[in-house]
């Protein structure tokens, strides 16, 4: 047995890998190394990453300056208990991201991953009504399509995503909003909207005062499908949560760190939240670690002579080192002129591609927003159960290209460093799948 095949046996033996019905799946591809937006495989074949390896690579694989900064924290502190301590890395990173958010976007709270900081946002929420003496205050909203994240409270904000069917019964209840998914060339956008804002005036008309919150995924719902809004929707829709006094809550763990074009989502839109979730492309790509921003006024009404006021949440890593090192390297690099540059250049060649593409009778909804591209498989059933999607990804993965289509929804979310040429690649494979009928075929 050499070394590849050893490898995969010891992964049957002893790995469970998420979203994987392991009683079916293919071995697993196994990655030697990586290179900018290339993963070398263990058996000598490279495939182009299109996915930024689960949305959470920015700058590209094995980036010197990351590596470096974190090689270097790790000779003078790895790790330190975050309660009753410092240090220079965390206050350092607090203090960049609240000056590159918006308004009073100032305190941050670190935690592990998305999902944590969506808890994280959800208690901040619901504790806050009742250090201000409304404990009536108790509703949540979210959006049909909207995914938050694998712990419970984050699947019960994600719970009409279609993902969380066998935890049902351990779910808070959590109040769903149609959302007005929209595309390129779409005509009747207005009149979804109107409708979609017409049921948030219902329900804040009916249940404002007894409303904490809504979340949403600005801009884009991820991995409900890549579905897009317009930026005047999620400003109408704050407009309605200041005058209902409903805090706002925007999941930015995957727009987040330019993937719309703008550092944030928030920057992009012009509407700045009250709370604001933040994750994946936080380290570039390097090191599990999130945030949850809140305005300052929340921050005070935790404040006071007892302890019962303080929010009682906290991770073992909580504002880790070496995940500090790295998200102040990485956010070095995306306020640099040559990332700026990037953005615009993969929005060009996004929307240059997907207009070609949109004649193509499969090709169905195309949109682009910043750096993130997608388009539905026409006439190959819908939704994330949709088989198109797992032939389409073994085709490409055939011919070495990462691309992991959802359901029937085919997207593109590209690290920053690709070049144009791997992605004009990208796309002539992805033509070459909607051309090629064994493809779809069973």
């Amino acid at each position: 047995m050499d070394r590849l095949q050893a490898l995969l046996a010891l992964d049957r033996l002893h790995i469970w890998h998420p979203f994987t019905q392991g009683h079916t799946a293919p071995l697993p591809v196994a990655i030697r190394s990586a290179k900018g937006a290339v993963l070398h495989g263990e058996d000598g074949r490279d495939y182009l990453d299109l996915i930024s390896s689960w949305w959470v690579t920015l700058h590209g694989h094995a980036h010197p300056d990351i590596a470096h900064a974190i090689a270097e924290q790790a000779q003078r502190l790895e790790q330190v208990i975050f309660a009753g301590f410092t240090h220079e890395g965390a206050v350092e990173l607090a203090r960049r991201l609240s000056g590159l958010l918006p308004e009073d976007l100032n305190r941050v709270f670190f935690s592990d991953d998305g999902s944590t900081a969506v808890e994280v946002a959800l208690k901040i929420a619901h504790q806050y009504w009742r250090n201000m003496g409304a404990p009536g205050r108790r509703r949540l909203l979210a959006f049909d399509g909207g995914y938050h994240g694998d712990t419970v409270g984050a699947m019960s904000a994600g719970a009409r995503s279609g993902f969380f069917d066998h935890f049902s019964d351990m779910l808070f209840e959590v109040a769903s909003l149609p959302f007005p998914a929209t595309w390129d060339g779409d005509v009747n956008i207005e009149e979804r909207e109107f409708n979609c804002l017409a049921a948030l005036e219902a329900w804040l008309d009916r249940f404002g005062n007894e409303t904490a919150a809504l979340i949403i995924e600005p801009l884009i719902q991820g991995a409900g499908g890549m579905r897009m809004c317009r930026p005047q929707f999620l400003n109408t829709i704050a407009t309605h949560c200041r005058r209902a006094g409903v805090l706002l809550i925007f999941d930015e763990v995957m727009t987040g760190f330019g993937r719309t074009g703008r550092l944030f989502a928030t920057l992009t839109a012009r509407v700045t939240p009250d709370i604001i979730c933040l994750a994946k492309g936080l380290t570039g790509g390097f090191l599990p670690m999130s945030v949850t921003v809140c305005r300052d006024g929340l921050y005070q009404a935790f404040l006071g002579e007892a302890f019962d006021r303080a929010l009682a949440h906290g991770h073992s890593y909580t504002a880790n080192p070496l995940a500090c090192a790295a998200a102040l390297a990485s956010l070095r690099l995306l306020l640099g002129t040559q990332t700026e540059a990037a953005l615009q250049a993969i929005e060009r060649q996004h929307r240059s591609r997907m207009q070609r593409l949109a004649s193509h009778p499969r090709v169905g909804r195309p949109r682009v927003t910043g750096t993130v591209a997608a388009f539905d498989v026409v006439g190959e059933g819908t939704g994330y159960g949709a088989r198109v999607g797992r032939r389409l990804q073994d085709f490409f993965m055939a011919r070495g290209l990462l691309l992991r289509p959802l359901g029937n929804v085919v997207y593109l979310l590209p690290p920053y460093c690709i070049t144009p040429d791997q992605l004009d690649r990208a796309y002539d494979l992805i033509e070459a799948a909607l051309s090629d009928g064994a493809a779809f075929l069973e």
